[in-house]
């Protein structure tokens, strides 16, 4: 007869027949609970906010390229020109070579030994001498032109690996762009329709919560109680902010600078090109290169910079709001201006 089984043997085979079953049904031990709408809207908030750093990287890069592209043109037509008065030089030497072959090469005093009429000589050899003056300009000349030239060549071939490189990190923003929003549309597409909603009207109410604690701090009191000569916008400004405001409902798309569509900084870039100032076309750019000023003193027209990588921007009306493009699948529309992290305000004029 055989021995039964003890009953320590009989729970670890069970819990090894438990282990085994598990392993075969896969994600079933290690099932991850679903996200909550909150953690669904930091992700897709996450990812929008990657997106339009890569635009704006993508931005940033166009631009250099049609820079880049400019200055090709331009080292072409210098290029161009050198060859050409390469060549024009080149034929003066030669002319001027064959005309000392014909003449044999003799010395001034030896033609004058030999000359019939010493006077007619004299005049022949102070004319010869101011040849010989062109001539040795002309190969002077040849010789900084052949420099110029090879100057004008190396150029154009670092100014052609530059603008391959730019062109490289141009493709690189782009494919951040498109794999951040299709990740983004993709979460938002697991959802059902009442749980978008639901996620939209967190959104919203996420920046009006943000938009009431900014109200509430000093710089905000500071701001509503600044004199109204000192907040007053300057013309520029008001045409500025006139050409923003006329712009909402149009479609946030990344890249777009108008005319019937907008990225943050491409709705900021027009309406001061509207207002006859000419920006930066990125949010960076725009931080870094445009006028600083407290944001306690901002009026209208200014720039809001967001975040610590000035990723986004939008231009302060007066009130404590902005008009902004604020991400894909909205349109440009106004908001509190400190319903998003500031990180600071510049004036363009």
């Amino acid at each position: 007869m055989a021995a039964k089984p003890s009953r320590g043997v009989t729970v670890v085979c069970t819990a090894l027949l438990y282990a085994a079953a598990t392993l075969a049904v896969p994600g079933a031990a290690h099932a991850e609970p679903p996200k909550t709408l909150a953690q669904v809207q930091a992700e897709v908030a996450s990812l929008y906010h990657q997106a339009e750093a890569a635009t704006e990287s993508f931005n940033a890069a166009e631009e250099k390229v049609l820079a880049q592209q400019k200055n090709l043109v331009a080292l072409a037509i210098s290029l161009d020109a050198a060859q050409t008065r390469l060549a024009t030089l080149k034929d003066q030497v030669g002319a001027m070579a064959r005309a000392q072959y014909r003449g044999g090469g003799m010395t001034d005093e030896v033609r004058l030994a030999l000359s019939a009429d010493p006077d007619t000589f004299l005049a022949d050899a102070s004319l010869a001498q101011r040849g010989a003056r062109a001539a040795n300009a002309t190969i002077r000349d040849l010789t900084s032109t052949r420099t110029a030239l090879d100057g004008y060549a190396h150029a154009a071939t670092a100014a052609w690996e530059a603008l391959v490189a730019t062109r490289k990190k141009s493709a690189d923003a782009r494919a951040q762009v498109e794999s951040r929003l299709a990740e983004a549309k993709a979460l938002l597409a697991s959802l059902r329709e009442q749980e978008r909603l639901r996620l939209q009207r967190l959104e919203d109410e996420t920046a009006y919560q943000a938009q009431l604690a900014w109200t509430r701090s000093d710089e905000a009191k500071k701001l509503a109680q600044l004199p109204r000569a000192a907040g007053d916008a300057s013309a520029q400004g008001r045409r500025a902010v006139a050409f923003a405001a006329a712009q909402i409902g149009k479609p946030y798309v990344w890249g777009a600078g108008g005319p019937s569509a907008y990225d943050c900084s491409g709705l900021t870039q027009q309406a001061w090109a509207a207002a006859g100032r000419t920006i930066p076309r990125t949010s960076q750019e725009q931080w870094r290169l445009l006028p600083h000023v407290p944001v306690d003193r901002m009026r209208p027209g200014d720039l809001v910079i967001y975040f610590d990588d000035a990723g986004h921007v939008g231009l302060y009306v007066g009130d404590g709001a902005i008009v902004h493009a604020p991400r894909p699948g909205r349109n440009v529309t106004m908001a509190g201006a400190g319903s998003m992290r500031i990180l600071g305000v510049v004036r363009p004029g």
